[in-house]
């Protein structure tokens, strides 16, 4: 017959051994856990790393777009620089102009009205030859192109 104390040991020991088993079963659970874990935090920084990928390309897109742009805003901006310039050259130019013409009108409506004083006297002067000696400023029409800007 078995003695109660080797019945004991071998109660015990099957305790323990399903005691290790059961800690052991834990373990590699754990284990499997953790290597899930690892499994899915790689592929989620794969596809971080993925879209970060995505996103620069489209960016380095939307920068070549943005560049062709402000190249051609840039073209546009000289172009139109460039224009104003010859229009303000071009109006300097015609303002002086304009003061020579009115210079040569003064000194014609000067000269006129002097002959016709001295040689007719005002009350015999014909009426319509002091509309034309008479120093009127001379006014251009404007024009369409200088109604554009105004």
């Amino acid at each position: 017959m078995a003695s109660p104390i080797s019945n004991i040991c071998s109660s015990g020991s099957t305790e323990v051994d399903f005691t290790l088993n059961v800690m052991d079963t834990k373990k590699r659970k754990r284990m499997e856990s953790n290597r899930e874990s690892a499994r899915r935090s790689r592929i989620r920084k794969q596809n971080h790393l993925y879209d970060l990928n995505s996103k620069v390309i489209l960016f380095k897109k939307q920068n070549s777009n943005i560049l062709k742009e402000i190249n051609m805003a840039t073209q546009h901006l000289l172009n139109i620089e460039a224009e104003n310039s010859i229009l303000r050259t071009q109006t300097m130019e015609l303002s002086h102009r304009l003061e020579s013409l009115y210079e040569i009108l003064n000194s014609i409506c000067c000269t006129a009205v002097g002959s016709l004083a001295s040689n007719h006297g005002f009350s015999d002067m014909d009426p319509f030859a002091l509309a034309y000696t008479s120093c009127h400023p001379i006014a251009a029409a404007p024009d369409e192109a200088m109604l554009q800007y105004s």
